[in-house]
């Protein structure tokens, strides 16, 4: 009975103020023209509790109890449904109506209202990557962005190779698209059902079939995306500009792609990639070949393998063959960072995309209780990163423990100290947030491993390596991640402190935050293992904490135990980073649509920053100087490439004389070809001298075996004039240390727009001056009479560990 009389007196508590407001608001005269506006009247929350809130009888009782409400003001019941258009009836009490402003002001004063604001536009942050990029401000397309010049990407077709697509994302809604180019070929198979967007979808299997046999069972034959990231990676490069997308409420705003207005088509060439399984060549080279028949513009391939021989693996060869029939190919560098020589997709006819941060992050804070007298923890908190949806009472205090000290009887120390799963015993666990160290097993398991252990929070400290990088991940329970040093303070602390305790804050949604960009901890780095004399990665891009479409198969971590599902997810990678590059290729083929692959290439690499926003040079997850091992020529400025200049172009002729200087003979280098290039296509296999690697027409130069005696080593490049008219530039150099760099002719006058010019680089030793077998950095510009234009070009050399002479 006790229960029963607590309902009744919550119910009058609830309506009484309401039979009070109508017998005040009936009073209220209006004047009959005033100018009406929408407000928002908040009056709380409901009292029929959360499992009676989706009972209709409620929803309606609570709705109905709203119109009476407004009905006293503006005359009848009838008015007042006019004017109401969203009445809120299942966990927040109130409604949005049409109001004149004295009526909103009388209602604001009564006392069991809330609050009564007006209905603000709110402005839009989601992804808030391209706002980073400079295309937007404050959620409004900027006038003269790449995306006003090139309308969005309309016409063009993205292609990308992944784990398939998942159609009912609104990224993949096509109202308001053109119709589908003529040109293209391609189709959609089973179970997805495409459009005027997303107008094709094919799988490929037959390589994982007979490398997996045995989980051939669990993969349906579908390009149906049921891992998520094909659909995060394709509606990244090219969804539909999407209001309201959020994960659990965090980085709310509008999604978008790269290139909103172009057309796409997936092709699954990946199965069950996160429970251990890979992409098989076999299936990735015949994703290439119906890809390039289908007649896309861009292929998007967020995947890779360990750096082999460009013909050795289905990725290059593929590209290869796209290349060739004028395909841009954007690929991910990797995750095997920050280990040197790591770069993968290193072949030059592909672009290879690093990960970097942006100026957007999602605090969540470490809060300690009490404090060692021996060990000093600064302002009693420290931040991390998180996208957790669960949170701790506010203020609520629990034991902090290392996840060494928690170690199980069963486990070793450094099972316990990664937090794997098994490794924690509950008994120490039980009610007390575990610190963690990041590695050996994925970031959300970690958290899922002290939840089953009996934990109520998670603070994940990076090692030594991945310093500050800190990523926001949609964690089973309350969690944070903070840096190296962070950690090293909190683990310290817990052991200086008898009865160490604390809690962790929910995360909230920062913008603006600075330094950004820096390079992500677990991007891969060069130097290129395969083919030295080519610089890779070719830049960087955002690829940490990117909100974008997902799957509704399975939970935002996508591993078996998450039963949560989402509309929008946040992931981070280089996987995220290639599809931003993706996006901006495809702008710019709309734009300029006689370019070649190589002139979009070269177009953003020469346009590319090297300054984070503190417009101090780009750091690690360390906070050092990065490199161009890091970022290649720089972070990506998509408006800059629109109109760079200078371009730096390659064709069939080029590549084939890059195949000669790697010792490729004329007759294999046919069979590359086909018939299509074979007939009319000139190469210097056949020449008296042999072309030098060095000598391949790309946007950046590297040097591995400049001699230690001082003997001088010449490059040499071609520069096409791609401005609007005649043209005057001189070019710059930045000196990498120990090593003097000269370019002749130091000018380059271009008669008309279409004119290419060539020049030769050189470089020499300086005696006692240089590194001997450490590679140095440096810069090369080329800038216009009026500064307009600023064709840069990253420098890379090694002296070799000779004796001069």
């Amino acid at each position: 009975m006790r229960s029963m009389h607590s309902s009744l007196k919550n119910h009058r508590v609830l309506l009484a103020p309401v039979v009070l407001l109508i017998a005040s608001l009936s009073l209220l005269q209006r004047p009959a023209s005033a100018e009406k506006k929408s407000y928002v009247v908040y009056l709380g929350g409901h009292s029929h509790g959360r499992e009676g809130a989706v009972l209709a009888s409620n929803q309606e009782r609570a709705k109905n109890s709203h119109y009476r409400f407004l009905g006293s003001v503006l005359g009848s019941k009838e008015k007042a449904q006019d004017a109401i258009f969203y009445s809120y009836t299942k966990h927040i009490n109130g409604f949005a109506a049409t109001l004149e402003e004295e009526e909103a002001m009388e209602i604001s004063k009564h006392p069991s209202v809330i609050s009564v604001f007006p209905n603000r536009a709110h402005k839009l942050h989601t992804t808030r990557s391209w706002e980073f990029l400079g295309m937007e401000k404050g959620g409004r397309v900027k006038p003269n962005s790449i995306w006003a010049k090139a309308r969005f990407g309309q016409g063009v077709i993205i292609g990308n190779l992944d784990t398939g697509v998942w159609p009912e994302a609104g990224s993949f809604d096509d109202d308001g698209m053109g119709p589908v180019p003529a040109r293209w070929r391609g189709v959609c198979q089973n179970q997805v059902r495409c459009n005027r967007k997303l107008i094709g979808a094919q799988y490929f299997n037959k390589g994982y079939l007979a490398t997996l046999a045995g989980e051939a069972a669990a993969s349906p034959a579908t390009a149906r995306d049921t891992d998520g990231h094909g659909t995060h990676t394709l509606s990244t490069a090219a969804g539909r500009f999407v209001p309201g997308a959020n994960l659990f409420g965090y980085g709310n705003g509008t999604a978008k792609g790269g290139a909103p207005g172009a057309h796409v088509a997936a092709y699954k060439v990946c199965w069950h990639p996160r429970a251990g399984s890979e992409c098989a060549d076999a299936d990735i080279l015949a994703a290439f070949d119906a890809a390039i028949h289908d007649g896309v513009d861009v292929l998007s391939v967020s995947l890779g393998t360990s750096p082999v021989d460009y013909f050795r693996e289905g990725v290059a060869i593929g590209s290869f063959h796209a290349v060739m029939n004028g395909i841009a190919v954007v690929a991910s560098a990797g995750n095997a960072g920050p280990r040197a020589g790591t770069v993968s997709n290193t072949a030059p006819w592909l672009f290879t995309v690093a990960a970097s941060t942006m100026d957007r992050e999602f605090p969540a804070y470490v809060v300690f209780a009490n404090h060692s007298r021996r060990i000093k923890v600064s302002d009693e908190f420290l931040q991390g990163q998180s996208l957790s949806p669960d949170r701790l009472p506010d203020n609520k205090h629990y034991p902090l423990i290392s996840s060494e000290e928690a170690k199980a009887t069963n486990a070793t120390a450094q099972q316990a100290r990664f937090c794997m799963e098994g490794s924690l015993d509950k008994t120490k666990v039980e009610g007390k947030i575990v610190v963690c160290m990041r590695g050996k097993a994925p970031r959300v398991e970690k958290g899922q491993s002290v939840h089953r252990a009996g934990g109520v929070g998670l603070v994940l400290a990076n090692d030594e390596a991945t310093g500050n990088e800190m990523i926001a991940d949609a964690h089973v329970l309350p969690a944070t991640h903070v840096t190296y040093s962070d950690g090293v303070e909190l683990l310290a602390y817990i052991e200086a402190t008898t009865f160490a305790s604390g809690y962790i804050t929910s995360p909230n949604t920062a913008l603006e935050t600075k330094p950004a960009p820096f390079m992500a901890a677990f991007s891969s780095q060069g130097p290129n293992i395969v083919t030295p004399q080519i610089l890779k990665p070719d830049i960087t891009a955002p690829g940490v904490s990117i909100l974008a479409a997902f799957t509704g198969l399975v939970g935002p971590t996508s591993l078996p135990f998450d039963s949560r599902r989402v509309l929008f997810n946040s992931e981070s990678g280089t996987s995220m980073s290639c599809p931003h590059v993706s996006g901006i290729a495809g702008l710019l083929k709309a734009l300029h649509p006689d370019w070649s692959p190589a002139a979009i290439k070269s177009a953003i690499m020469t346009t590319a920053r090297v300054q984070d926003n503190t417009r101090k040079p780009m750091s690690n997850s360390s906070f050092l100087r990065a490199t161009p091992f890091g970022y290649g020529a720089g972070h990506v400025q998509p408006n800059r490439a629109a109109d760079p200049g200078l371009v730096y172009d390659m064709g069939a002729a080029d590549y084939l004389g890059f195949l000669c200087s790697l010792g490729y003979n004329s007759s294999v280098i046919e069979t590359f070809m086909g018939d299509d290039h074979r007939t009319n296509t000139p190469h210097a296999c056949t020449a008296r001298r042999r072309p030098k690697p060095e000598d391949l027409n790309y946007p950046s130069i590297a040097v591995p075996h400049l001699s230690p005696s001082g003997k001088p080593l010449a490059v040499s490049r071609r520069v096409r004039n791609v401005g609007a008219g005649p043209a005057s530039y001189g070019v710059r150099v930045d000196e990498p240390r120990g090593v003097s760099v000269s370019v002749r002719p130091a000018r380059l006058e271009f008669a008309a727009a279409g004119e290419e010019k060539e020049f030769a680089v050189t470089f020499r030793a300086r005696q006692g001056l240089y590194l001997p077998g450490e590679y140095v950095f440096g810069r090369m510009a080329w800038s216009d009479a009026a500064g307009r234009h600023h064709v840069r070009s990253p420098l890379v050399v090694r002296v070799g560990r000779g004796t001069a002479s």
